[in-house]
């Protein structure tokens, strides 16, 4: 018999979107650790599109940009987590930790109802 966990999804909808989960916020940690869009995709094996994508969302939903983006140039381009969504980013993890502790007891009580 595998030992049970709590695997808790936390998302928060609009009425067209998926604004924030938990792949979001890895996408945001990534961005945040390499100081790209394209490097926070390569590291999490997902296309550059889908990583954009996923950053037009985020950054349409909220009031306020979450990634900063810099276009390329002699330099190279860049992205970086504004102000603003490295508060949504904290945020988000601590309502993640606040719904697990919440939900500890009920789900040590379920995992005992398995085989």
């Amino acid at each position: 018999m595998t030992a049970a966990r709590l695997k808790l999804h936390v998302r928060i909808l609009t009425e067209d979107a998926i604004a924030f989960g938990p792949g979001k916020a890895e996408l945001l940690e990534a961005i945040h650790r390499t100081g790209s869009i394209s490097q926070a995709a390569k590291s999490m094996n997902m296309s550059y599109r889908r990583a954009w994508q996923l950053v037009d969302t985020m950054n349409q939903c909220f009031q306020s940009a979450l990634v900063e983006t810099q276009t390329g140039g002699s330099h190279g381009g860049g992205a970086v987590l504004s102000e603003f969504g490295l508060q949504v980013l904290q945020k988000f993890r601590q309502m993640e930790h606040k719904a697990k502790q919440t939900l500890a007891d009920e789900f040590a009580e379920m995992a005992n109802y398995l085989k």
